[in-house]
């Protein structure tokens, strides 16, 4: 069976930062790129024609979450994810693991699978390598993750092995599964595989090898971005991702700002995914050229500049600092939709400049020259220069 789907394009000289192409069912993915969160398979407060204008062509989906609500019978009736959403792109969709380990509070974790309940209505349920894989077919994912076991930050060794162990043989199983799904039932998504091993550099080098002998269309780094430290998650990704085979597309989960974007793409990371820019948007929180701005703050009330002037998109265009203030004072459904649309492009935007960066061979140049303007900090009183609020 031919697992390479992927395409490696131009390599930047200075660092392992690469572009390429992964050939999905629902068209091509051209990367470095970034995955909007789509938890209920929608983005909050972003409509699809709207991803699609920034340039989007892959959205992430939870399927956690879809599993309770409405159920992948439901979206299979459908048409899958596609039909269902009316998202005609690419879904990437999680194995709900993740999500087992942090909204469920009564687990129970065995080497056929975890069980859990429901957060919703505290049925019971259960979540094994293959369901995983059978709910994301029913999906039609274009990516299907493969269910892991995630350690937590500062998590002791002992428990760290027995989740890089459980995460290695459930790999195995959920390939046989996929390749049944393809074989017997025509699916035509791929399945990733999930790296662990959390803080110990050897228990990745072990996973990377033990998930590498199996094949898979596909690598991911799980159990970063957890609340370590930013040095710790760099030391860490430059250690795993020449780990993955290079000629299989590499994926980060759950990085969102520029710091830990650009870091990945510096190690040769081709896709990556967040709520952050979403989540924190909706909470005030704009992404500019020159740092994160805080809309809420009373400094905006009489601002009358774009939210950020070096920004293209048609929300920079057409509204004002105080305006968007307004609307986030008063509670207004529209702040929301503005500043998703707003961050989204904004981080759509920097990895299509990375991406230009690589094939020029300044992409070392790029990433510090837009750190050096992004960390000098919006937050800047007008009437007392340089000094942060």
């Amino acid at each position: 069976m031919n697992t390479y789907i992927f395409e490696r394009k131009t390599r930047d000289p200075a660092t392992r930062a690469r572009t390429g192409r992964i050939r999905l069912p629902h068209g091509h993915v051209e990367t470095p790129a970034f995955m909007p969160v789509g938890t209920n398979a929608t983005v909050k407060a972003v409509e699809a024609p709207s991803l699609a204008e920034i340039g989007f062509d892959i959205i992430l989906a939870n399927t956690y979450h879809l599993m309770l609500r409405p159920g992948p019978e439901v979206i299979r009736e459908a048409g899958g994810l596609h039909g269902f959403s009316g998202w005609k792109g690419n879904f990437l969709t999680d194995s709900g693991g993740f999500q087992v380990f942090s909204l469920s509070a009564l687990r129970k974790i065995t080497e056929d699978g975890v069980a859990f309940r429901s957060h919703i209505d505290g049925s019971k349920r259960f979540l094994s390598p293959e369901s995983a894989v059978e709910i994301q077919t029913a999906f039609n994912s274009d990516i299907q993750m493969q269910l892991d076991v995630c350690s937590a930050w500062g998590a002791e060794r002992a428990e760290t092995e027995r989740a890089l162990a459980l995460t290695s043989a459930w790999a195995g199983r959920a390939k046989a599964r996929w390749e049944r799904a393809r074989d017997e039932e025509g699916y035509a998504g791929s399945l990733f595989a999930i790296v662990q091993g959390g803080f110990y550099k050897d228990l990745r080098m072990r996973s990377a090898g033990e998930l590498a002998l199996l094949d898979f269309p596909g690598y991911a780094i799980g159990g970063l971005s957890v609340g370590e430290p930013f040095e710790t998650y760099a030391e860490l990704l430059a250690h795993t991702a020449p780990l993955l085979p290079e000629e299989k597309p590499k994926y980060i989960m759950g990085i969102g700002t520029p710091e830990y974007i650009l870091e990945a793409i510096a190690q040769g990371i081709d896709i990556f995914d967040c709520v952050f820019p979403t989540r924190t948007g909706r909470n005030g929180l704009w992404f500019t050229s020159h740092g994160p701005l805080s809309i809420k703050k009373a400094r905006y009330e009489r601002d009358f500049a774009q939210p950020d002037p070096d920004c293209g998109c048609r929300v920079c265009r057409n509204h004002s600092r105080a305006y968007i203030r307004h609307l986030f004072k008063c509670d207004e459904i529209l702040h929301s939709m503005l500043a998703s649309y707003h961050n989204l492009f904004f981080l759509h935007d920097l990895v299509k400049r990375a991406a230009q960066a690589i094939e020029e061979g300044r992409f070392s140049r790029f990433k510090d020259d837009f750190l050096a303007a992004y960390n000098q900090g919006v937050e800047v009183d007008p009437k007392a220069e340089g000094v942060a609020s």
